[in-house]
């Protein structure tokens, strides 16, 4: 062998040990969580800006609960378990009552990792059926190795991801303890699966990744005519108060609803132009204009990858409008 390619090799495979030692010696510490109330029954916790890392320790998404007279209704459960008893623990410093259902917005990482630690607290998963698409295309256990990797120890061998208890076929309402909720099936936006959740007294609207507050939404390949036909849904609700799935509550529902409905549409027009002028992508990505939200939190991390992805899509659709 080379020299020179041996002494490189022999280098990497020293950084990478060092890597895996630092890594198995690292031990999770405990999460605490502070939750903030947006009304009289509700509460939600808080991410951080930004995509899952280290640094945030997989905390970069929004969960909530609702504390009724009869027990507390979860709204998705964070990125990780430990995220998932923290919890459990800051629900427990608010309320005795038993925990008793669980409402997922959409079978993604960041919003699913802490089941385990609420069904072992005796919740009840509720979700629409096609979460279950994310389990038989591969896709969660992609996603789970790849997490592993990125998150340990916050995400490790132990991790599972739980699997709903109750599948939806469509929106559906049900009373607890004195409480209306409303679960809405978004007809397939952000992802197949996705569902919103209306506490109907206090008018207090969990609304899953359809809205991103304060910061550029993830898009991939989401369905972006679907969700902005989504969104669309959200403003006869009239809700009070939007928790979105990434940013802070919103109180002004009209200004939030505004940045994610503009920064779709946005997306749609400049990357639907380049396919109809046969422009490559990185062509139009160069060429547009992105200072509108080029300042906002996760921009660097996600536009390139939102930008792509509707672009593929605007070619899918344009396909489609030309089949006879």
């Amino acid at each position: 062998m080379n020299p020179i390619l041996r002494t490189v090799i022999l280098a990497l495979l020293a950084c990478v040990g060092c890597s895996m030692s630092a890594t198995a010696s690292a031990e999770p510490i405990a999460v605490t969580l502070q939750p903030q109330q947006v009304a009289k029954r509700t509460w939600f916790f808080q991410g951080d800006a930004g995509m899952a890392s280290l640094a945030n320790r997989g905390f970069m998404s929004n969960a909530g609960f609702v504390v009724t007279d009869e027990g507390v209704v979860v709204f998705d459960a964070l990125g990780t378990p430990a995220l998932g008893e923290a919890m459990v623990a800051a629900i427990r410093r608010v309320t005795p009552a038993p925990i008793v259902r669980v409402v997922v917005s959409h079978y993604h990482a960041d919003h699913v990792y802490g089941l385990q630690a609420l069904k072992r607290a005796g919740a009840q998963i509720w979700a629409h059926r096609l979460a279950d698409d994310y389990f038989t295309s591969g896709v969660a256990a992609q996603r789970l190795e790849q997490r592993r990797r990125d998150l340990h120890p916050w995400v490790d061998e132990h991790t599972r991801i739980e699997r709903p208890d109750v599948r939806l076929d469509a929106s559906t309402e049900f009373k607890l303890g004195g409480v209306t909720f409303r679960i809405v099936y978004s007809g397939g936006a952000h992802a197949p699966d996705d569902v919103l959740m209306l506490v109907v007294e206090e008018r207090v609207l969990f609304a899953g990744d359809l809205v991103f507050a304060g910061r550029v939404p993830f898009v991939g390949t989401a369905d972006s005519r679907g969700w902005l036909r989504a969104l669309d849904v959200i403003i006869p609700m009239k809700p009070l108060v939007v928790v979105p799935g990434h940013g802070p509550a919103s109180h002004d529902v009209e200004r939030d609803l505004a940045l994610t409905r503009d920064y779709l549409a946005h997306l749609r027009a400049t990357m639907g132009k380049a396919v109809a002028d046969l422009d490559t992508f990185d062509e139009a990505y160069a060429r547009t204009d992105w200072s509108r939200f080029a300042s906002l939190p996760a921009f660097d991390a996600a536009n390139r990858i939102n930008a792509y992805g509707t672009y593929l899509l605007m070619e899918q659709e344009a396909l489609k409008d030309r089949r006879p």
